[in-house]
């Protein structure tokens, strides 16, 4: 991605942070510190079971693990360089690597959202549709579909934050947050931004909406599929399944819906902080939990995987 901005003044962006709590910089720092590496300890563990039990080597759990990895990546973007802020007040990012942290999270949290409807799909044909499942999902598909999540983020977020980046920046250069986001870029930009904020607000409005669409229909139509189940425990076990992935789906939706479908990116930029804290702190800490190690299968293979260490002990 090449960036290019000649009338550029600004060279070095200072994120602001915390600053009403920034006094418990240590406490803070040990708290995100502790939830960062939950999450890429959980997030690598659905990785490695995945890859080494062959029970779980479907095309649910190469999906779950593929979101395991951008989950890890996504939260790589972000909590580092707060955790440098809590701890060492080290709150300046020069120009290029402000847009490319905000090109990786933006890329990544929309893989992440056409992922989430990918496995909806899946979950929809396993359940709907359990004959023709396995012909319709295989590893091949799920690639593809892997492929496509990918493809189409890249795509959607390099032009727009190519475009973001070829505003003139003149000063100032706080960034109210703690990262570098679209949102109070462009709220820096000494440009006129009407267009580029029409442009995110389309694109972040159709990431969301379309994902979230499928996502809806995907779901509407599995608990159709369980109120038919004749058995009352199986629909008991179905609707425990669902409304764990539901919790996430729901934190996740709400907080970007929040955060980025606003036709004035300038509005509500200081309480965008706490919901972006949300999506990227929170909940990647419970979607290892929620999404894999609630499931037997996954219980089994970890306690497998346990006991053959123990032996070679």
């Amino acid at each position: 991605m090449e960036i290019r901005n000649e009338t550029t003044t600004v060279l070095v962006f200072t994120l602001e942070g915390f600053p009403g709590i920034q006094h418990l910089g240590k406490v803070l720092f040990a708290v995100n510190l502790l939830a960062y590496l939950a999450s890429i300890i959980g997030n690598s563990l659905i990785i490695a079971i995945t890859c080494t039990d062959q029970r779980l080597q479907t095309p649910m759990y190469f999906f779950l693990s593929s979101f395991s990895f951008c989950e890890s990546c996504f939260i790589s973007t972000v909590i580092p360089k707060l955790l440098s802020i809590f701890l060492l007040g080290q709150q300046t990012i020069n120009f290029m690597l402000c847009f490319m942290q905000a090109f990786s999270f933006l890329f990544l949290g929309s893989t992440i959202f056409f992922l989430m409807a990918a496995m909806s799909l899946d979950r929809y044909l396993a359940i709907c549709k359990p004959l023709h499942y396995p012909s319709l999902m295989n590893l091949r598909t799920c690639f593809l579909l892997i492929m496509a999540c990918v493809a189409m983020g890249f795509t959607l977020m390099t032009a727009l934050v190519v475009k973001v980046s070829q505003l003139s920046f003149c000063g100032p250069n706080v960034i109210p947050h703690f990262f570098c986001d679209l949102g109070p870029l462009i709220h820096l930009s000494c440009s006129d931004t009407r267009s580029i904020e029409t442009l995110t607000f389309g694109l972040t409005s159709f990431i969301l909406f379309t994902s979230l669409s499928i996502t809806i229909i995907a779901y509407g139509n599995i608990v159709v599929t369980i109120m038919r189940l004749p058995s009352a425990k199986e629909r008991r076990k179905a609707f425990s399944t669902c409304s764990s992935h539901l919790i996430v789906l729901f934190v996740m939706y709400g907080s970007c819906i929040f955060i980025y479908v606003k036709p004035k990116q300038g509005s509500r930029l200081a309480s965008n902080r706490e919901a972006a804290l949300v999506n990227t702190v929170v909940t990647p800490l419970l979607n290892p939990v929620i999404y894999t190690l609630r499931n037997k299968q996954v219980h089994q293979a970890l306690s497998d995987a346990l006991s053959r260490v123990t032996l070679r002990k």
